[in-house]
């Protein structure tokens, strides 16, 4: 079974070194790239208030999370969620480094003695679309994801469009892979080529009609003269023609 969290984070500013702090976490699951529904959604009251600008951006007021528990008192919650699976994670070092900051505050090890590893989308666009902008809402309009209901972030909402838009960048590298995997399968990533006997396969022969024919002759005619007829198929015909 291959497991998969994509998991997004609302902070209250961009640095925990200046005293920044964790103040939501959304994780989407997926298995074997399915939605499970599945989900992990928290909220933590971080004792200060966020920075305007990242106020403006996730909409989550210090008055709604007076009554949220701390991180602290989720972390046996969340490492037991996310034992053993792959995160997905858009700029994962941002994410990363937030959730490893609320670990060494709480005296618990770094997130990568949980999980059994970390994709970041963001690296994955940039290779994909060299040049281009690759935020997630870029994403989702280039992907063809809706997020229309977007108009503040939030963890949750933004890791459920992050799982579509990994799903589309992904789509087609599971092609041929098994729909069913043994017992001891190998771990995330790992492709499974599938043994297929292609004799119990009755596949029709299209012939090309005449115009297309003619139209193919056409093209080789053009190929020929312009190699001053040395093209390597002719020597394939003599053959044919003097067995």
């Amino acid at each position: 079974m291959s497991r998969q969290i994509v998991l997004d984070t609302e902070t209250t500013g961009l640095s925990p070194i200046d005293g920044d702090r964790l103040i939501e976490l959304g994780c989407v699951e997926l298995v074997n790239r399915k939605l499970t529904g599945n989900n992990l959604h928290l909220y933590f009251n971080a004792g200060r208030d966020s920075h305007p600008d990242a106020l403006r951006v996730h909409g989550i007021t210090t008055e709604f999370l007076k009554d949220k528990p701390r991180f602290e008192q989720k972390i046996d919650e969340i490492w037991e969620y996310l034992q053993g699976a792959e995160l997905i994670i858009h700029n994962a070092p941002f994410d990363l480094g937030f959730l490893n900051n609320e670990l060494k505050l709480a005296k618990r090890p770094p997130l990568k003695q949980c999980v059994g590893g970390v994709l970041d989308t963001l690296v994955m666009a940039k290779e994909m679309y060299p040049g281009k902008r690759n935020s997630l809402d870029s994403l989702c309009d280039r992907l063809g994801v809706d997020n229309s209901n977007r108009t503040l972030h939030g963890a949750l909402l933004d890791a459920e469009l992050l799982a579509d838009v990994y799903i589309n960048l992904t789509r087609g590298q599971d092609a041929l892979l098994m729909t069913e995997e043994p017992a001891d399968a190998p771990a995330a990533g790992t492709m499974i080529v599938a043994s297929v006997d292609l004799s119990s396969f009755k596949l029709p022969v299209l012939r090309a009609n005449e115009q297309e024919q003619s139209a193919h002759d056409d093209v080789l005619k053009q190929m020929d003269k312009s190699s001053g007829g040395k093209t390597a198929w002719r020597n394939f015909e003599n053959v044919s023609a003097n067995p």
